[in-house]
């Protein structure tokens, strides 16, 4: 069975969204998407205690034509749209959003965020959404850890949740509007694991922390990502230290791509109609409490 190689290694470029500081290992100037995946930003932030939970995070802003879905690690994130959606995931949790032909939602950290630590961290992916799916209604999934399927490799030192598409036997409860995959992986010092990918699937890996070694002869460190070539069939992993991993896998849209802030389209005209759809009220309105 063929090891995939390594494409290239992706630093995670610190950035300012807003007042919040992320890490963006892609998009960069030379790596506009791996489609269907069209950006990933790691957040890790200690909530100010100085601010209301309500008034803290990212407040009410629209999105049309792909799915915003973040993967909670530590603390909770509190979820609310124009759709009347209220909910809050917790660490090991998953709100997976298909904005489809718009929403409008607010990501802030929930009440009891001091409660449990006062610390948010976060993954938060775009994913493309086919052009015949951009105009669906909207549809809000929220996942917790423990409705998330587990596998655990035999020595015990590798835990894998399954959020989305398929590892082995096990598939994940969220259903995608294209074929992905979406894992999240803790790895203890000396773990070890063969991932199989499908070969037509463009891959990634982003290293949260720690250390891997990439079919024994590749290292990435934290804050990485790993791009891998589509030739082969999957990919081994060893953990050097102890590692938080995430896995993107996905089949690509190939399909013509335009982009303007939180609007993704197939052409320039359809985002000036998100534009104006947007300022006309058709995606609905969110007033937070």
């Amino acid at each position: 069975m063929k090891q995939r190689s390594v494409k290239k290694l992706l630093y995670a470029q610190p950035y300012d969204m807003g007042g919040i500081p992320i890490r963006q290992p892609f998009p960069t100037a030379s790596i506009e998407q791996i489609d269907p995946f069209l950006l990933l930003h790691h957040a890790d932030i200690m909530v100010p205690t100085h601010i209301l939970p309500s008034k803290a995070g990212v407040g009410p802003h629209p999105h049309r034509g792909f799915s915003p879905v973040t993967f909670v690690f530590e603390g909770a994130v509190h979820h609310r749209d124009s759709r009347g959606n209220d909910h809050v995931v917790y660490a090991g949790g998953t709100q997976w959003m298909n904005a489809g032909m718009g929403i409008i939602h607010s990501e802030r950290p929930p009440k009891d965020i001091h409660e449990i630590g006062g610390r948010q961290e976060i993954i938060q992916l775009w994913i493309n959404t086919p052009a015949k799916n951009k105009m669906d209604q909207p549809d809000y999934q929220p996942l917790s850890q423990a409705d998330t399927p587990v596998i655990f490799s035999d020595d015990r030192l590798v835990k894998i949740n399954v959020v989305a598409g398929e590892l082995g036997y096990i598939k994940g409860p969220v259903k995608s509007l294209s074929a992905v995959n979406t894992f999240t992986v803790e790895m203890k010092k000396g773990g070890k694991y063969y991932f199989r990918i499908p070969p037509a699937h463009n891959l990634f890996v982003y290293l949260l922390d720690g250390q891997v070694n990439i079919n024994d002869n590749h290292a990435a460190d934290a804050k990485f990502a790993v791009l891998f070539n589509n030739d082969g069939e999957g990919f081994d992993v060893e953990a050097l230290e102890n590692t938080r991993l995430f896995i993107g896998s996905g089949e690509p849209l190939n399909e013509p791509l335009a982009t303007h802030g939180p609007f993704v389209m197939n052409s320039q005209t359809q985002i000036m109609e998100a534009f104006r759809d947007y300022q006309m009220g058709k995606m609905g309105v969110l007033i937070e409490d």
